[in-house]
């Protein structure tokens, strides 16, 4: 699989909401950072912030895709419908670090009140 292809897997996984494959896509030391938040560090503390979110429909779409090394970037539209009815479509640009075939980094960038608008 080239690292392009295990983002895309890793997107997909998202999709269908499958969180353990989305989990084992990670490596035991993955650093996660939504910025402008504060990174998450491990595995574990990843896979509770990801199942915490406890979205109903998960929609990401890849806008493109870059690959440069073991550095995956993606331009995608992240889509969640949430409890209550809530709708969040948010432009990200995501960055992703692959070594021995998991992603070791994460990082997405987002415009935070972009997202906090829609959460209100």
């Amino acid at each position: 699989m080239t690292n392009s292809e295990i983002v895309t897997a890793f997107v997909e996984a998202w999709n269908r909401m499958d969180w353990d494959a989305v989990v084992d896509m990670l490596s035991d030391d993955v650093v996660y950072h939504n910025i402008p938040m504060a990174p998450i560090e491990g595995k574990e503390a990843a896979r509770a912030f990801i199942v915490g979110m406890q979205p109903e429909a998960v929609d990401w779409q890849i806008l493109a895709i870059a690959e440069n090394g073991d550095k995956v970037l993606t331009e995608r539209v992240d889509n969640f419908d949430m409890a209550g009815g809530k709708k969040i479509s948010l432009p990200v640009m995501g960055t992703f670090e692959i070594e021995n075939g998991k992603i070791s980094a994460w990082r997405d960038y987002f415009d935070l009140p972009t997202f906090t608008s829609q959460m209100t």
